[in-house]
């Protein structure tokens, strides 16, 4: 059986390069493929539609379980190439390619899934049924901050549900999407079900353009930020072609009088540091009772202060390098502008280059860019709040709401402050980076809409449609 693969180049086609952000040495390089080379891998994904569509669920299955495999027979390979193009620690590849793997067995697991109902009928001897059914060619646009479990989720399950797929992969780690779907060609998928494309950053807006204008594309899933998210919604929308947004985050934590501060203060670290704070749940903003705000924030400025960082290949640091100097420049501003405002630095500061330290930013207010600018960098603001009511308005006063946190002692407290905050994903008395294959995953606001992970990608991924069937003789007006 032939099996899918990347694009490989042709004599003629000419590559891009990717820099380590670290050394500005050449990390990888991929095709530099153009709008016009669309048409052609829209129409190859579009031929290999029906014949994927109308294979069992079990073979899908078998397939899906062996690109599993083939993605963890890879780690080194995705080590390698994370490190050098996103400057990523061998601890957060390793964490994206077990998570990775995990989403793809869950969407194995879908494939029997896929179910329908019987809906009672007014109309004598009618059965009416209700069923999913895949759509075609699914567009997945994936980013680069975690580019292996973000890569995976934007195909995974649109192929348990018997799509074919496109992976625009992020022009920040071509190599380590192209890794991706080398998997999937080792387990056996058809050819054509699986194509990925990769341009240069001068060609993303024309290659995106033409990958949702092309007619075999029928649904689009975006993860990356608001201002891209809003002109791919846009442009879907020119095509009555449906999107799965999941775009930018301002998460909030928030700790209340009655909270274990230490606890606290562990998950607020992992929230707001883990990949140098490159994670659309990382923690943002962490809203403390006026009460308990001076414990909390000495404990945690110490927290921040042990987390060293670090050159990623030297494996020292828990801490590794931001993407690139814009990171930079975007959160020194942020910090200055806080600090002028009358903030209080309380760990960390101003960089000068992608090593950037984890910085705290205590007594920030509605008035400071902090206090609403999603960073996307290791800097976190602490926010005083009087009391409970007055936390919950200030989690609740941004425009995005993907995932959120609060830390107390009583879990029935939590369950009602949890279900007045607005977002898509909240914890209680856990980080607000929490990500698992089988939940549904998603924002509302800013952050996007639609859900990813197990049975809420099958809506994500389905057609749902209502058939008849007559089992006896009609009987009409006219």
């Amino acid at each position: 059986m032939p099996t899918a693969s990347a694009q490989a180049p042709s004599p003629v086609q000419a590559l891009f390069e990717r820099l380590n952000p670290l050394t500005g040495e050449v990390a990888s390089s991929a095709p530099a493929m153009r709008a016009q080379d669309i048409p052609a891998i829209a129409q190859r994904a579009g031929a290999a539609f029906p014949a994927w569509a109308a294979t069992g669920p079990n073979a899908r299955r078998a397939i899906l379980t062996k690109a599993a495999a083939a993605l963890e027979a890879r780690t080194e390979a995705f080590v390698e190439a994370m490190m050098g193009e996103i400057g990523a620690t061998r601890g957060w590849a390793l964490f994206n390619l077990g998570l990775a793997a995990s989403m793809v067995r869950e969407a194995a697991a879908l494939t029997t899934q896929i179910a329908g109902e019987v809906i009672p009928s007014d109309k004598p001897g009618c059965l009416a049924l209700a069923l999913r059914e895949p759509v075609g060619v699914i567009l997945g646009i994936a980013p680069w901050n975690a580019p292996i479990i973000l890569g995976v989720r934007a195909i995974a399950v649109a192929l348990a549900c018997g799509n074919s797929v496109i992976l625009k992969a992020s022009e920040a780690c071509p190599r380590t999407h192209a890794l991706i779907v080398e998997a999937f060609a080792e387990a056996g998928f058809p050819d054509g079900v699986v194509n990925v494309v990769t341009n240069a950053p001068a060609d993303a807006a024309a290659v995106v353009g033409a990958l949702i204008d092309a007619p075999q594309v029928r649904r689009i899933n975006f993860t990356g930020s608001t201002s891209v998210g809003r002109i791919i919604a846009k442009r879907a929308a020119e095509h009555l072609k449906p999107c799965l947004l999941e775009l930018g985050g301002k998460a909030p934590l928030v700790v209340l009088e009655d909270a274990d501060l230490d606890e606290a203060v562990k998950a607020a670290a992992f929230g707001a540091f883990m990949n140098q704070g490159q994670i659309c749940m990382s923690t943002e903003r962490i809203i403390v009772i006026e009460a308990i705000a001076d414990a909390f924030v000495d404990r945690f400025a110490a927290k921040a202060k042990s987390l060293a960082t670090g050159d990623p290949r030297e494996g020292a640091a828990p801490l590794g390098a931001v993407a690139d100097q814009r990171t930079v420049a975007h959160v020194n501003a942020l910090v200055a502008d806080a600090v002028a405002k009358g903030a209080r630095l309380v760990a960390g500061g101003q960089a000068d280059s992608v090593l950037m330290p984890a910085t705290v930013v205590d007594r920030v207010t509605s008035q400071m860019d902090l206090y609403r600018d999603e960073s996307f960098g290791p800097v976190v603001a602490i926010i005083r709040a009087r009391d409970e009511e007055d936390a919950i308005t200030k989690a609740n006063d941004s425009d995005y709401g993907l995932s959120a946190a609060v830390f107390t002692g009583d879990t029935a407290r939590g369950l009602r402050v949890a279900r007045r905050l607005r977002s898509g994903i909240c914890h209680i008395n856990g980080p607000t980076v929490h990500d698992e294959a089988q939940m549904p995953f998603g924002g509302v606001g800013a952050s996007g809409y639609g859900r990813f992970g197990g049975k809420a990608g099958i809506d994500s991924f389905t057609e749902l449609r209502w058939i008849t069937m007559e089992t006896q003789p009609g009987h009409f007006p006219i």
